[in-house]
């Protein structure tokens, strides 16, 4: 396999740090603006929100330039908005600095995942789907809990700070190891929605929508989660978000494998069946010993990164020759399903208990599993941005 997916990975990896530390320092954010927690949660929402809208539409307005140049130009942007967002002064200036991250680290994501399945043979397409969402499983390993260490020792502001200046490393590297690559011929707006507008289709992607509502529905408030039913020190935070990003990892991959050696509309019914089982017995297992809760945390953490190169690859293998477009319409629905969840846990908080968003989630993600079988009974048809 193509080496230099591994290079796009690492860019996959920056754009996860920026969108997943969030739920590790909203505290402190919270905090120090003397904000609710909720309305900390905006944060988190209008990202995705952002990201959402961006992904299609960025992708369509730079189709016709230079990918590696495309990369470079968004990376940039990308620094810029992390230095915004260090310098706030108020919730409102943070708010532009994120918005701004969320639009181009959008064009970032959606790349990497494109090209990666472009620069490989097709027997690989699922794997190099997966190494990417590896990337952005990755951040949790590494780039979430540094900051969430940075966090606690010098500040929110800092770890901003550290993240420019990792993505002007990431821009050397980039800029060293990958080729000139040239794009691929534009689809217009309308005609991606033509694409979209197809039953199977549609139940792939509220399937997304769905599976990650119900998950941010509890990871996004996963620390003040971790402090109230643990009792969690920020070092048992950290050292939980390390543990949750190893398994994330793990799960990346395994989606990507599941869907080479299965159909992946076979490998997305085995992915679903047991994340719904592991959201819902989370609020009931805090009383465990913290080996078992760990254990628990870790199967619910590979679980959820492993439904992202599954979805993407079961949209690749019904459409082909539109699966540029599907996917970041995929991944903008996927931010969509984010901000919902948070939204949705930010309401549970406020009327009852943060010990109730994993079964609000579990819920949601078992109406993606229902929208996920009507996908897959769907007589299979690819889908054709007709022009």
């Amino acid at each position: 396999m193509n080496k230099k997916v591994y290079v796009l990975a690492i860019a996959a990896f920056v754009v996860g740090t920026v969108e997943l530390i969030l739920g590790g320092i909203l505290d402190l954010i919270a905090t120090d603006l003397h904000l609710t927690l909720a309305k900390a949660g905006y944060l988190i929402s209008i990202f995705s929100l952002v990201y959402a809208l961006s992904a299609p539409i960025l992708l369509n307005m730079t189709a016709r330039f230079e990918r590696k140049k495309v990369y470079m130009c968004t990376l940039f942007v990308f620094l810029i908005s992390n230095l915004i967002s260090a310098f706030s002064a108020n919730f409102y200036m943070l708010l532009a600095g994120r918005a701004l991250g969320a639009a181009t680290g959008s064009l970032i994501f959606v790349l990497s995942l494109t090209l990666a399945a472009r620069i490989v043979e097709p027997q690989y397409k699922g794997r190099a789907v997966g190494i990417i969402t590896m990337g952005g499983s990755a951040s949790l390993i590494l780039g979430v809990p540094i900051g969430i260490f940075v966090g606690n020792l010098a500040g929110w502001r800092e770890v901003f700070m550290l993240i420019a200046i990792l993505t002007a490393v990431v821009m050397v590297a980039i800029g060293i190891a990958m080729d000139r690559v040239q794009p691929i011929p534009a689809v217009p707006l309308k005609k991606q929605l033509t694409a979209l507008w197809n039953p199977k289709m549609l139940a792939i992607h509220v399937t997304t929508l769905l599976v990650l509502a119900g998950h941010l529905t509890l990871y996004a408030y996963f620390t003040p989660f971790l402090q109230e039913a643990l009792g969690a020190s920020s070092t048992m935070v950290t050292f939980i978000y390390m543990m949750f990003g190893i398994a994330a990892v793990a799960g990346g991959g395994i989606g990507g494998i599941l869907s080479d050696r299965l159909h992946p509309a076979k490998a997305i019914i085995i992915v679903l069946i047991p994340f719904i089982i592991s959201m819902a017995v989370i609020p009931f297992s805090t009383g465990l010993p913290l080996i078992a809760f760990l254990i628990l945390l870790s199967i619910w953490s590979a679980l959820s990164w492993t439904v992202t190169p599954v979805q993407n690859s079961l949209i690749i293998k019904t459409s082909p020759s539109t699966a540029e477009t599907l996917i970041s319409t995929n991944s903008g629905i996927a931010h969509a399903g984010i901000a919902l969840g948070t939204y949705i846990g930010g309401v549970v908080i406020d009327h009852s208990s943060i010990m109730y968003t994993g079964w609000v989630g579990s819920v949601l993600i078992l109406m993606g599993l229902v929208s996920a079988v009507y996908a897959i009974n769907r007589k299979e048809q690819t889908v054709q941005a007709v022009g």
